[in-house]
């Protein structure tokens, strides 16, 4: 199950779980809308893997399966993708 990281890793900025603005790779790195598709250019910088929109969680079902609480932050920021 999804965890539902409750920030970008990259800035900081709030993403709840019925965010639009969150995307994540398929190791659930999280980052926003503008960090993904602006310095990070659709690219994890963690894995490499494509950054996708995460889905949004039925609130009924955050009830028994409550999205993460635990914050991933990048104290330096994400570095502009460079070409491999």
């Amino acid at each position: 199950m999804l965890d539902l990281r409750p920030n970008c890793e990259c800035c900081d900025r709030d993403l709840p779980p019925e965010s639009r603005d969150a995307l994540i790779c398929s190791f659930e790195c999280t980052f926003c809308v503008d960090c993904a598709t602006g310095v990070l250019e659709g690219v994890c910088p963690n894995c490499g893997g494509e950054l996708v929109r995460r889905p949004i969680r039925p609130a009924s079902k955050l009830v028994n399966n409550p999205a993460s609480t635990v914050r991933i932050f990048k104290a330096e920021g994400c570095q502009p993708r460079t070409a491999a």
